[in-house]
């Protein structure tokens, strides 16, 4: 039994060849803690760059693969084949691939958004239902340790009942129409790569995502302004979306990548009936706690927190984590419900917060909701 657990899980990745941001994010996230050996990889639909990223990756060549569906057969078949595998191509490609490496047996930790629709998203969870395998969306955010505090803090009570929710995403990038200078992640711009939403499904969905997993409530129905606001684009870049809960909370989400001069603009305050939280990710290992009762604190990542944060901290306070740590904190505990599945036992249950398919359903209707209500000129309408 040691032995197993001591090996590292066998890993594949599918895109995140040369030059790819969030490829490198995930290699570096997996890597932190030892537990990913990357030994295959489709990293690139162009045979020469899937071969040059493989030898930068240190991928034996025998184990680079130009096609997707060729690794997914490949590697189930081996003796040593991967036993799970990272696919962070564009939007629009990640069922078929999701879908080829769940029929082959192998688990799967998908980048945000799951799918493009939502029927596609379900589809997908039914069939790692099905093959009983994971399957994990990096919706990496809810990796921070403050964030998972603040979800202890929200649950205990410590604010009182949740009455409002504010989160606001905003990049400033796209403020000008990159896409018509052949800027490579300008892809997300366009409906063919990215899907019928622009900025809801790719940063939308982390705020999104986030204030569910902080809070716990449930969008019952919701109102969307969504602009386009540079001439020419195909998808919107800036939304502004009402919501309401089921308990009667209400909360404002903003999301924008015209934000100009903002780089990562990603905060949310949550208001209780006895106080609030606030977070920023400029700041991630602060939680500003403010109650009504006098009580004004800045908590720190690794003073005395809940186990929930301390589960997901690695250095003592006073000495700073960020974007790769929280992001490392997912792939840690996708590894433990790996390894708990290979060695036959449950797994610790505090690695069972990491976003699986279902949060990728949910998000999939959150976006489907979105973009029915801007289509009505922000009528509410309700979500799932």
């Amino acid at each position: 039994m040691a032995d197993i657990v001591r090996r590292p899980i066998r890993w594949g990745m599918v895109g995140g060849g040369i030059g790819g941001f969030i490829g490198e994010a995930h290699r570096m996230a997996a890597r932190l803690d030892g537990k990913f050996e990357l030994v295959a990889g489709a990293l690139s639909s162009d045979p020469e760059r899937a071969r040059l990223s493989a030898a930068q990756c240190f991928i034996a060549p025998e184990r680079s693969y130009a096609d997707y569906r060729e690794m997914a057969k490949a590697e189930a078949a081996r003796p040593d084949g991967i036993e799970v595998v990272s696919v962070v191509t564009p939007n629009a490609s990640h069922h078929a691939i999701v879908s080829a490496f769940l029929e082959q047996g192998i688990a799967v930790i998908c980048d945000k958004p799951l799918a493009t629709s939502l029927a596609d998203a379900e589809d997908l969870v039914a069939r790692a239902a099905e093959a009983q395998r994971l399957l994990g969306v990096t919706y990496n955010y809810s990796g921070y340790p403050m964030i998972r505090h603040a979800r202890s803090l929200i649950a205990e009570g410590g604010i009182g009942e949740v009455r409002m929710v504010q989160a606001e995403f905003a990049l400033g990038w796209l403020a000008v129409p990159l896409e018509q200078e052949g800027v490579k992640q300008a892809w997300r711009t366009d409906p063919a790569s990215a899907g019928p939403s622009g900025v809801v499904a790719d940063i939308g969905t982390h705020a999104y995502h986030l204030l569910r997993f902080v809070t716990g409530l449930e969008v019952q129905t919701l109102a969307a302004d969504l602009s386009t606001m540079v001439a020419g684009r195909k998808l919107e870049d800036n939304a502004n979306i009402l919501l309401r809960f089921k308990d009667g909370a209400r909360g404002i989400l903003w999301a924008s990548m015209v934000a100009a001069g903002e780089s990562v603009g990603f905060r949310l305050r949550v208001y209780g009936a006895t106080g609030h939280i606030a977070w920023d990710e400029a700041f991630p290992d602060q939680l500003h706690l403010r109650l009504l009762d006098g009580t004004d604190q800045t908590l720190h990542r690794g003073s005395k927190l809940s186990p929930l944060a301390k589960s997901a901290t690695r250095l003592v306070s006073g000495l700073p984590e960020g974007f790769i740590e929280a992001f490392a904190n997912l792939y840690g505990d996708y590894a433990e419900q790996i390894i708990a599945r290979r060695e036959k036992r449950a797994s610790d249950p505090l690695s069972l917060l990491a976003p699986t398919g279902a949060d990728g359903v949910d998000a999939l209707a959150f976006v489907e909701a979105v973009l029915q209500s801007g289509r009505a000129d922000a009528s509410w309408v309700a979500v799932g």
